[in-house]
């Protein structure tokens, strides 16, 4: 036994020495974003419920719903709550056990007849974690619990994310419903008026035809909408974690399309992302597991100490086990050196640190993706942007054509054929723009998502 203890220094400074050699992953962010020139990057700055920055008491109702009863959400938050219980249990292996045992022995043989032997002991066993497997196993559980912790706040984010465009898809079908409905109303009443031109012979055939065809091609799209509307509702529903819902409202919301849109969104510099988005610092918490498992795997090489001892009574009758000196003990070290096995302690280290290179890969791939996130997303707003500005002033100009088509026909001065035209014009400007002002909504909601919502992080382990 003194033998033992008087190696164990060289060992531990043996283990010291081979630590698995591990490459940090590479990581180079900008100093600023490419399309940002228009938005603050001084800091970032996006709200922990970053939807309010919209403004819809009804978007806020709907996230609130959603991270209260959506079962993606809990399933995650029970994953969190299993790589805490699972701390624990990695812990526990590197620390000493202690239980009980009662025994009772009977032989016989024609000698002796019959010998009995009773016995009640208490037992301890340890690995004594010299090589730091404690630690190890310790850094690999909680990265682990900060990988699903952080799984947790990605899933939450997309879901709120994926809430706001599913809103406002709605919105914007609901607008293209209004659009349909009253654009009908109109042609409705035109067609009116041509069948009495018509009856008076002011009008031809052709016109009338061409009248109620306009008519039917509004009346066509309310049901596609009315569809697309429902179909976007059940959606909503789901992500609520509510049974289906029908649906209610018509044109709700339609001033959030047109005035609501966040005035500016602080989105800081690209660095700032290692720190808020859940997905990098998930990827890297796996990194954290990957790097301790190579540790382990490395240690598992390395001699292993385990320490035993029984105590308790023992007597060859029961009522002996109460008697002036029934006491027994025995204590027992020992040592296991692998010496070998075909190279599989080897080979499961060299696993580990691949497996360590992966996630190392995958942190890098995780960054790369999340600046191009946020780069996209710039870019889209200031494209959509413009686009929305001139189809605005598209829609008035239509809108003018249209009245001078009318005018025009009604005075001899021009064919129906005009009045087609600048109505058909009119209604796909419409509903493009309605596309275009949704989609401009949609990219803020993304961006959030891709600068991380509103997580803060003030400790490595939340």
């Amino acid at each position: 036994m003194k033998r033992l203890f008087s190696t164990l220094p060289l060992l531990v400074l043996l283990v010291a020495g081979c630590s698995p050699q591990l490459q940090a992953p590479q990581v180079t962010a900008r100093a600023n974003y490419l399309y940002g020139e228009n938005f603050s990057q001084d800091s970032l700055f996006v709200p922990a419920s970053w939807w309010q920055l919209f403004g819809d008491t009804t978007l806020n109702r709907l996230e609130e719903q959603a991270l209260a009863h959506n079962r993606n959400l809990r399933m995650a938050a029970s994953r969190v709550e299993e790589a805490r219980q699972l701390l624990t249990v990695a812990r526990s292996e590197y620390l000493p056990s202690f239980g009980g045992a009662l025994s009772a022995e009977g032989n016989y043989n024609r000698a002796t007849k019959i010998t009995q032997q009773y016995a009640a002991e208490l037992t301890a066993s340890w690995e004594v974690p010299l090589f730091g497997q404690l630690k190890a196993a310790t850094d690999q559980s909680l990265a682990s619990l900060g990988s699903a912790v952080w799984s947790y706040r990605g899933v939450a984010l997309a879901l709120t994310a994926e809430v706001a465009t599913t809103y406002f898809t709605l919105l914007q079908y609901e607008r293209d419903l209004w659009i349909a409905n009253r654009t009908c109303t109109l042609r409705r009443e035109s067609a009116a008026l041509i069948d009495s031109l018509f009856s008076y012979g002011m009008a031809t055939g052709v016109d009338r035809e061409q009248a109620h065809a306009l008519v039917f091609s509004a009346e066509a799209d309310i049901p596609r909408y009315r569809s697309a509307i429902e179909q976007t509702q059940l959606a909503l529903s789901t992500l609520t974690g509510e049974p289906p819902q029908p649906y209610t409202k018509e044109g709700v919301g339609l001033e959030l399309l047109i005035d609501r849109l966040p005035e500016e969104v602080a989105i800081g510099i690209p660095s700032e992302l290692l720190q808020r988005r859940p997905d990098i610092l998930q990827a890297r918490f796996e990194l954290d597991a990957a790097a301790a498992a190579a540790k382990l795997s490395r240690i598992n090489r390395f001699p292993s100490i385990t320490l035993t001892a029984k105590a308790g009574a023992g007597a060859n009758s029961i009522k002996g086990l109460t008697s002036s000196n029934p006491a027994v003990w025995n204590a027992v070290a020992g040592l296991v050196q692998p010496i070998y096995n075909f190279g599989a302690l080897k080979r499961q280290e060299r696993a580990a640190v691949e497996r360590y290179r992966q996630a190392a890969y995958s942190y890098e791939q995780t960054i790369l993706e999340a600046f191009a996130d946020v780069e996209k997303m710039l870019s889209s707003i200031e494209a959509t942007e413009s686009e929305t500005e001139r189809y605005t002033r598209l829609v008035v100009s239509y809108r003018s054509i249209l009245d001078m088509a009318h005018a025009l026909y009604r005075n001899g001065m021009a064919d129906y054929l005009d009045v087609i035209d600048a109505e058909r014009t009119l209604y796909t400007a419409q509903t493009e723009l309605i596309a275009l002002l949704a989609t401009q909504y949609i990219n803020y909601a993304t961006l959030c998502k891709a600068l991380g919502g509103g997580w803060n992080v003030e400790s490595k382990y939340p």
